[in-house]
Formats: C-alpha cells, structure tokens, sequence
C-alpha cells in the first residue's frame, strides 16, 4: 500500500508504520524564559585578592619561592584598568613641577591581619622618604608613570665582625640595593623582612600609581611601626673605620672592590613634617571575599 499524502502534500507513511513522537518535556531555564547562566571569570583585581589570601598566612611568615612566583606573575599582568585607573585621567596628565612637596595620596583595594592592598598616587616630585617594612614582604606594581626609586637592606654580620663599627650610636651601616628610574609597564618589585631593599624611597619623576602589598601590613600593636631614615654618605665617616687591607673607593657610598657593595649609613629621624598624605575612598572593581 503506497504512503497517504497529507497536508501541503507532504507524504505521510501508512498507519502501521507511522512513529510515535514524544514532546521533550521544557526545561525549567525554557520554561522561565531564560538562558542557564555562564559562570563570569573573576576580575584581575579578584584575582589577586584569591592568591594574596592563599598565600599569605599571617605575622611571622614569609611567602614560599613558588608562592612569590605566583604572586608577581599575577602582578605583572594586572593593567591600571584592573583598579579603574586610565592614563587619560587628569591627575596622570598633570605636570605641575612648582609644588615643592605636593600631597600623597593613597586607597585601600582591601585589608586584613594577614596582608593588605593599597594604591599610592604620587603627583610629580612627590616623594615618599626612606622608610621600613619591619617583618613584612611586600609586593609593588608600577601601574602608571614613571618613579626613582632608592633601596637599601642592613649591611650583614660579616662586615661588622670584621671590623666595622659605627661612629655613632645612631648610625647604622647599609647596603645600597636599588638606585634607577622606573617607567610603566615594568616587571614588579619584592622585598623581603630582611633583604631586596626592605627600606626604599620613593619620589615621582612624573604623577604615577603605585600598587602595593603588604604581608602583613603595619600595625603599631604588633611592633610593625614605620620608621623613617635618612642616609648619610658613608665617605663623612671614613676616618672612624677600620678594614683589613681591602682597597676602598669612597663616594657618596662606599665601594670596595674587593666585595662589590656599596654601602652607606641610615640614621633613624622623625617622620620628615613637610611629608603629606591623604586618603581616599577606592572606587575601582571591588573584591569578594565569598
């Protein structure tokens, strides 16, 4: 028997072979309208806040090698548009060279006992002075602009012992760690409790944005204090310091030859009265915390 023809003369198979069609029952998301939900990929700024809270674990500890890579791989790929910063902003474009000491400003991304996250806005020839991280490593992004900065970390036991001595009591010896200019887009910066420059000075040679962390960040309670320095060029002190019989080149650090250093002396001041700073609330992609 031939196949039936049915509407619009489309053929139709005979009653004994014709398939039973079963609806496919709706989905709840066709049912209501809408489309399942792509999980969303988390911000940069989020993140960095994931591997700074799977990282850092609190005073008394420093990041392992492998966390540290982590950490500044992370660093390294974050843009200005990951905190909501543009170099089209009129701060950025600004370049008012008169100001002698124009103020600092500085914004809090997060903060927590273990680590935090800032950023600091230096104007051009702001300068942030020599100052410490006691206890603390410390992770620096330059995200915009361009900066000098000048590091240092305390000379170690070796050169005490062999013969090194302070000419006064509030003068100690330092080795120089960073002297240079840095311009955005640069690899990111590491210091460490005792080492990588845990005491550096900042000063914008034009208006730039710092973002730092800080793990852990300061605190007064746990003795975690800023203290601020100034140094003073090792060649005023030279006569009241004894060597073996390396040869020394003296300048506004000391170099010897034989070790390679130079070093200076940090004498600890007040923190300077001309130094301002202010803050502001961050207004950039948030962090969750869930």
């Amino acid at each position: 028997m031939g196949a039936e023809v049915g509407v619009a003369g489309v053929a139709v198979p005979p009653a004994g072979k014709r398939r039973r069609v079963v609806a496919a029952k709706p989905t709840a998301a066709a049912a209501g309208g809408k489309r399942p939900r792509r999980a969303r990929r988390p911000t940069g700024v989020q993140r960095l806040f994931q591997a700074c809270r799977a990282v850092f674990r609190g005073p008394g500890t420093v990041p392992a090698p492998a966390e540290v890579d982590l950490l500044r791989a992370i660093l390294d790929r974050m843009r200005p548009e990951d905190v909501g910063l543009s170099p089209d902003m009129a701060f950025f474009r600004a370049r008012d060279v008169a100001q002698p000491n124009p103020t600092i400003t500085h914004t809090t991304i997060y903060k927590s006992e273990k680590f935090s996250m800032v950023i600091l806005f230096l104007p051009q020839n702001a300068v942030i002075p020599l100052h410490n991280h006691p206890g603390m490593t410390v992770f620096s992004k330059l995200l915009l602009g361009s900066m000098h900065i000048k590091s240092y970390d305390w000379a170690d036991p070796d050169l005490a012992e062999s013969g090194v001595s302070s000419p006064d009591d509030r003068l100690r010896l330092a080795e120089l760690v960073v002297d240079d200019d840095f311009t955005a887009p640069c690899d990111t910066s590491v210091l460490y409790p005792t080492a990588g420059g845990n005491m550096h000075r900042f000063r914008a040679i034009a208006p730039c944005a710092i973002l730092d962390i800080l793990g852990p960040p300061y605190s007064i309670e746990e003795d975690r204090d800023c203290t601020y320095y100034t140094d003073v060029p090792y060649s005023e002190h030279r006569g009241k310091l004894q060597f073996s019989s390396q040869k020394c080149n003296l300048d506004t650090t000391w170099t010897c030859e034989q070790e390679g250093r130079r070093l200076a002396w940090l004498k600890e001041v007040d923190m300077p009265r001309d130094l301002k700073m202010c803050s502001v609330r961050y207004g950039g992609p948030q962090v969750s915390e869930r």
